[in-house]
This record gives C-alpha cells, structure tokens and sequence, in this order.
C-alpha cells in the first residue's frame, strides 16, 4: 500500500487508518508496560472521583511541563508487541519531543532506529520514519484526519491527549493509595468517553479527539489514572481496540509524567524540511 502524505485530509480515510502504526508494529512477538506501582493500600476517604479525574488536566496545564515515558503494547492474531517512548511534554503550548523506540526488527530485517517525533496542535512530526523518506527529511501528519486522532498511530499517546481524554469520564472509583516511583499517588480507575472528551478538550486538541470519536468503534475507553496530591496524572492506562483491515487489535497505552518543571524545546521543522513524496506503508 502506498500513500501520500498532504496537509489536507487524505483520501480514503478509514481504509489507509492506523498505516503509520500498521508499520510500526511489523511481525514481533514481546510484552512489557510501565511498572512502578506498589499494592495499593485501603481506600481512604476523597472528593469526587469523577470529577477528581476530570481535573487532572487542568493540573498539569499548572504544572506547565513534564518529562514523560510511553509505552504502547499491541495484540492482533496472536502476535504482541510493544513500542516505548522517551522525551518531554509542554501542557501549556501543547508540544512535546519523543524518541521512539520500536521492537527489534519490528520494521524488517534490521533494527529500526529511533524515531523522533514532534507533537504540536493538530499535526504529529516523524523523522527517520523508514518507508522509503530520506534519513534528512519529516514527515507530517495531520491529526485531524486519524480516525484514532493520535491516541495509537503515531506508536505514542500524545501526553496531552491522553489527559485531555480523562475530562470526558463517565464513571471512576478511588482504588487506593499506592507508591509510584516513591511518589504517593492515588489510583483511580473508570471508563471515558471520547466523544464528551472531545467536546469538552481545550481547543488545541478538541479537532484530534473528534476525529477519534468517529473512528473508534466503540466510544468507551477503560483507564486506570494516578494522581499525585496536587492533582496532577502521574501515570494513566488506557485500554484502546479497533479493527484493522478485518482483525481487531487490542491497544494497552500507558504514558508516565515525571519531572515536572523541566525544560521542554520543540522547534517543528520548516516547510521545506518535510518530505512530500510517496511513503511506502
């Protein structure tokens, strides 16, 4: 399959969906996630939870930035990968840098190189992405128009995206308090819902959650989400599924925010740095 990239929205948008991740994934097998946790302890006596989740959001814009860790494990037909992510996330400026790493040979006989991504409002950058683009150029790809809004394509959940998408929750429990990387946080669990995310998301994300609302079969999505004292998401869980060129693939994406303060610097590339020839997917 062969498509190109454009600052328009494609042609063919359900049947060219999830083609960067479609790559990413390749054929190889491996489990892992983002640990950290402790037992949690007896529940104790808190706000809302609902509401308390639905915050979270709004904490972290406070915060400014964080460092952040991804990880995004994949099953279809048996075969389970996962894809990591290291770099940083301005919840202000809504921009962040990753270097992704993928499984390896999960792109073919040799080891893929990291992929640096760039996340801004309603675009993902890619460099290094493999497919035939040159090692000097990016790709660009317009959010908007995923039918999953960046949540699993690009192999990273845009850290904002992930937080945005818990303003739309629909049911959450307190389960307790645990220890997150010596941090105590407390652990919430429930459902969202993408479409009330989506309408309720600062307008910077607002155009990628609904385009992830129209592409995702089901509207809910399970999470788990760790919260510090100030309120601000240390760590969520989402659980995502969705059927690809007729089998249904099973997401677990899991982002880890640490750091907070630390300085974030993304300088997305010129017009003339991005490759606009034909991508083999």
């Amino acid at each position: 399959m062969v498509v190109q990239p454009s600052y328009g929205r494609p042609r063919g948008r359900r049947s060219g969906a999830f083609a960067v991740t479609a790559v990413l994934v390749g054929s190889l097998a491996g489990t892992a996630a983002v640990s950290g946790c402790t037992a949690p302890e007896d529940p104790k006596a808190v706000g809302d939870p609902v509401l308390t989740v639905r915050n979270a959001a709004d904490a972290l814009v406070k915060a400014g930035t964080s460092k952040a860790s991804t990880s995004m494990e994949m099953a279809a037909g048996g075969t389970r990968v996962t894809i990591r992510g290291e770099g940083g996330y301005d919840f202000r400026r809504r921009t962040g840098r990753l270097q992704v790493v993928l499984p390896k040979d999960a792109a073919g006989a040799d080891e893929h190189r990291p992929i640096t991504e760039l996340l801004a409002p309603g675009a993902l950058y890619m460099k290094n992405r493999g497919a035939g683009v040159p090692a000097d150029k990016w790709v660009r790809v317009d959010t908007t128009t995923l039918d999953d809004g960046n949540l699993v394509t690009g192999g990273a959940t845009d850290p904002g995206a992930a937080a945005e998408l818990l303003r739309g929750a629909r049911e959450a429990t307190y389960v307790g308090e645990v220890l997150l990387a010596g941090v105590k946080v407390g652990h919430y669990r429930g459902v969202a819902d993408i479409a009330h995310a989506a309408r309720v998301a600062s307008p910077q994300l607002r155009g990628a959650l609904a385009a992830a609302a129209k592409g995702f079969a089901k509207d809910t999505v399970p999470f788990d989400a760790y919260l510090d004292r100030e309120g601000r998401l240390r760590k969520v869980r989402h659980q995502f599924s969705f059927s690809n060129q007729g089998r249904t693939v099973a997401v677990a994406s899991t982002t880890l925010l640490y750091g907070f303060g630390a300085p974030v610097t993304v300088t997305l590339p010129d017009r003339r740095h991005i490759y606009t020839g034909k991508i083999e997917a």
